[in-house]
């Protein structure tokens, strides 16, 4: 791969996301030999996003569900980052006009309290426990800009950062593996329960993005948001939407959507 192969690869998505245009993969010539390639380029990604959304403030997991990976002919997840401008306290208040095609996810966010070196790696789900300072519910925003899932392939969505456009955060609040692993979280939409269900192993997701960063020879920094995969389906939103996703013992994150 070279730099300017990378740098193409990245400002054909970059230039397609701030002209607003529906998703298209990468045309032929552009598609990424591999998934290694398809991180190299979205490492350039991130420095056009950078100008606009601000510093890498964490990182995000994409496409954990095996329905996804076979829509996207992977066969595991893909990850991608958080910008700090991006990043929304709750409650927050969202401009539907500010995305394409807005969709959100319902999560288990996590907030490091050290630094997590890509020297330390490999990480396990139990040597990642004592850099997590917090947890909390959590929105990931999802910017999809109308893409067809089942025409889509995973290295143009790697390239284009795993499509985020942000997060909202509630408090976090410290925990234990156990009073997370498996918890449950409800989501209301307008009042009425739309959606439950249970999380798997948020430690274990973080050291899966832990160490995918290491591969790039990336570290974890203390204050990052780790966003760690939807407890209840994605879902498309509207304006004057009021959605509250609240997990047991974490609280809730609220968002207005205007």
């Amino acid at each position: 791969m070279t730099d300017a192969r990378l740098d193409a690869m990245a400002r054909h998505m970059w230039d397609a996301r701030r002209a607003r245009t529906k998703f298209q993969n990468l045309p032929e010539p552009l598609k990424p030999g591999s998934i290694a390639e398809a991180y190299a380029a979205q490492e350039v990604y991130h420095r056009l996003a950078e100008p606009v959304y601000g510093a890498v403030g964490g990182v995000k997991v994409a496409t954990t569900t095996k329905v996804m990976q076979q829509l996207m002919g992977i066969t595991h997840p893909c990850g991608g980052a958080i910008f700090a401008r991006t990043i929304h306290p709750s409650p927050a208040r969202i401009a539907k006009a500010d995305f394409i095609n807005l969709r959100i996810e319902s999560e288990i966010a996590l907030k490091l309290g050290q630094d997590m070196p890509a020297s330390q790696a490999p990480w396990t789900a139990d040597s990642v426990v004592p850099f997590v300072a917090g947890a909390m519910a959590a929105y990931e925003l999802i910017e999809d800009r109308n893409a067809v899932y089942t025409e889509t392939n995973a290295v143009s969505m790697i390239v284009e950062n795993c499509w985020n456009g942000g997060v909202v955060i509630g408090t976090p609040k410290a925990v234990k593996p156990s009073e997370i692993i498996g918890v449950s979280g409800r989501q209301t939409l307008n009042g009425k329960q739309t959606g439950e269900g249970k999380a798997e192993d948020p430690y274990a997701t973080l050291a899966w993005l832990a160490n995918l960063l290491a591969e790039r020879r990336r570290d974890l920094e203390a204050g990052m948001v780790v966003i760690t995969g939807s407890l209840i389906p994605t879902f498309s939103i509207s304006a004057g939407d009021h959605v509250v996703f609240t997990v047991d013992g974490l609280g809730e994150a609220v968002m207005d959507v205007v």
